[in-house]
């Protein structure tokens, strides 16, 4: 991830570049905590690229994982792998990627810090666990806490193109969107 500057708004961003050099910027949607005091919420929506190899990749950054729409709105649109940097320091992530991986059938390769840093006066502490998770929610390979790690491993993203449960539920043709709210302003949020 990077901090990009574009007509004077600064935003929490990443990119896919591709084998063949084509650049995809995607800046953060969800914002957190003193974040808001540093940066846009993102503009660029959620979006899946296809890489020279006919592979969709769809991207979002570190607390786009805690709204389950992130991760839907990347499996509508084709997504067969996640690509996440995060700079986690909450504890829950790691494991809520597989409940994102199963609700959509995808892949997420969650790239995650580690260590201590302080900045002004606050001590942030990363989590570490880089993780890669299967379409079934199966963590396929996870980093440790306190490590600095590469680790190659080959997946099948074809697997994610399978969105069927069992011969007679799919993960996104059951979706029943009559029930679902039709207009986030008829929802009341209490504080």
């Amino acid at each position: 991830g990077f901090a990009e500057k574009v007509d004077n708004n600064v935003y929490n961003s990443s990119m896919i570049v591709t084998p063949d050099g084509k650049i995809r910027v995607y800046r953060k949607t969800h914002l957190f905590d003193s974040e808001k005091l540093l940066f846009e919420p993102g503009n660029t929506g959620f979006f899946v690229e296809k890489d020279t190899s006919g592979i969709s990749l769809g991207m979002m950054i570190c607390f786009d994982w805690i709204f389950p729409e992130s991760a839907r709105t990347l499996a509508l649109k084709g997504a067969q792998v996640i690509c996440h940097p995060v700079n986690l320091v909450l504890p829950w992530c790691q494991e809520a990627m597989k409940t994102r991986c199963v609700e959509n059938l995808v892949f997420a390769i969650t790239a995650n810090r580690t260590g201590t840093e302080c900045v002004g006066g606050k001590t942030l502490t990363f989590t570490g666990q880089s993780q890669i998770t299967s379409a079934r929610g199966e963590i396929l390979y996870r980093a440790g806490k306190d490590t600095e790690e590469l680790h190659i491993l080959e997946i099948n993203p074809e697997d994610a193109l399978e969105k069927h449960v069992t011969d007679r539920n799919h993960v996104l043709q059951d979706r029943r969107e009559e029930f679902y709210y039709k207009n986030s302003k008829e929802i009341k949020i209490k504080n």
